[in-house]
């Protein structure tokens, strides 16, 4: 292939990078399934890696994206040599390498070029859509495309067994919040957030509701000009959902037996906060013990069920007698990385968050639209004060570092011409 066709070939690449990093989030509630198109970005990202390693400390995306790999990475490697389950750790250190080179094929075939980022952010809003679209299908028929409801919360297209929706819903919201604001003005966001409020109200799951809130706040913050109009849109927010809940709590039996043991919190009591907790107080009990036995290192990745009931009470629940194991994750980020990659863990985690952070801070206020979706969506994966799932987990690893990719990617400044893309 001659010079002249090297234009051609990166934007087919770029083509193909932008498909396959799509795929990663449109085919995320089928099981293992989305590892397969992140398997092919990663394997394309090995000689993308090399084609750009002059540009590893300079480019702001790819040095953003290499240091906030070894703030998640490192620690686990750490962990593994004195690991309770070795076998998990190591595995777990192997496989999450893979996430080097995706992300790395997407800050440098998708960032610095605008209509690439913009085309995927596109083309995840409508899957995002169609997924809300699928719930409130659900909640009225009884059927969506993840099968029939039998359970006791809208699963939508996850299925009554994954009850991840509304989590993952409110994650990915600001996508679709970002592209309807853009395309079709205020009424086009009104609608789309109606209706993500809606379903994620609906899936019942209170880290959704928790973190659809943060994503509110952070908008509101964004359409507002001044405290005046912040509380407008706060107040106009909270309204809204307020009908939402009051109709869901009329016409849904399952929504209202959720609502109601919502209301039932009690904080004088500690069978009322468990049950608010939904049975997460033992482990929270168990885990701040586990991390004040191990807290160097941890007990090593993915070893969490295994070290469990060595710091339980005789009497928790979360223990399997037949098996000897406990709960499978903290259901906390920071106990979650403080059990299982100690305080050297936390340490570099707490690192990553203030280097993302400098390097969001240092893009001129105009060129930082682009990277408001996937920072705020991390933002609302990330907030302490909730819930959440394992982060060391396949599933919740690979949202984590697809909002990761698409962040470090929004960094980077068009290149120049010539530049390797």
């Amino acid at each position: 292939m001659t010079g002249a066709d090297a234009p051609l070939r990166d934007r087919r690449a770029a083509d193909v990078a932008v498909l396959l990093v799509w795929l990663v989030l449109a085919i995320l509630p089928v099981g293992r399934l989305a590892e397969l198109p992140l398997l092919a970005c990663a394997l394309l990202g090995l000689p993308t890696l090399w084609r750009a390693r002059a540009r590893l400390t300079s480019d702001a995306g790819l040095r953003t994206l290499l240091v906030l790999f070894a703030c998640y990475w490192v620690p686990m490697l750490v962990s593994a040599f004195d690991a309770v389950r070795p076998d998990k750790a190591w595995t777990e250190v192997a496989a999450d390498l893979r996430l080097l080179p995706f992300g790395v094929l997407v800050v440098v075939l998708i960032g610095g070029h605008p209509d690439r980022l913009r085309r995927l952010y596109w083309l995840s809003a409508i899957v995002i859509a169609l997924w809300s679209l699928d719930a409130l299908a659900q909640a009225l028929t009884g059927y969506s495309l993840g099968g029939r409801l039998d359970g006791d919360r809208v699963s939508g297209v996850f299925g009554d067994g994954n009850q991840k929706l509304g989590p993952v819903l409110a994650v990915l919201s600001p996508f679709l919040l970002h592209e309807a604001l853009d395309r079709y003005g205020r009424r086009g966001f009104a609608l789309a957030w109606t209706v993500l409020c809606a379903a994620i109200l609906l899936a019942g799951a209170r880290a959704g509701w928790i973190a659809f809130a943060v994503v509110t706040i952070a908008v509101a913050a964004q359409l507002a000009q001044g405290a005046r109009q912040f509380a407008a849109w706060c107040g106009a927010f909270l309204g809204i959902a307020l009908a939402l809940g009051s109709l869901g709590y009329l016409v849904s039996e399952r929504f209202a037996a959720r609502v109601d043991r919502t209301l039932a919190f009690d904080p004088r009591s500690a069978e009322a906060v468990d049950t608010m907790l939904a049975g997460r107080v033992p482990i929270y009990r168990t885990a701040t013990a586990m991390a004040l036995a191990h807290p160097v290192n941890g007990v090593g990745v993915r070893g969490f069920r295994y070290d469990y009931p060595e710091h339980a009470a005789p009497d928790d629940p979360w223990v399997d007698p037949n098996t000897r194991t406990g709960a499978l994750h903290a259901h906390h980020v920071v106990l979650e990385v403080l059990t299982e990659t100690g305080l050297v863990g936390l340490l570099a985690w707490l690192l990553g968050v203030v280097v993302f952070w400098r390097a969001h801070a240092r893009l001129p206020r105009h060129e930082r639209h682009l990277a408001f979706a996937p920072t705020l969506a991390l933002g609302a994966m990330l907030f302490p004060l909730n819930t959440h799932y394992a982060f060391y987990s396949s599933f919740w690893a690979i949202v984590l570092w697809w909002l990761i990719a698409l962040a470090c990617a929004a960094l980077n400044r068009p290149p120049a011409r010539g530049a390797l893309r």
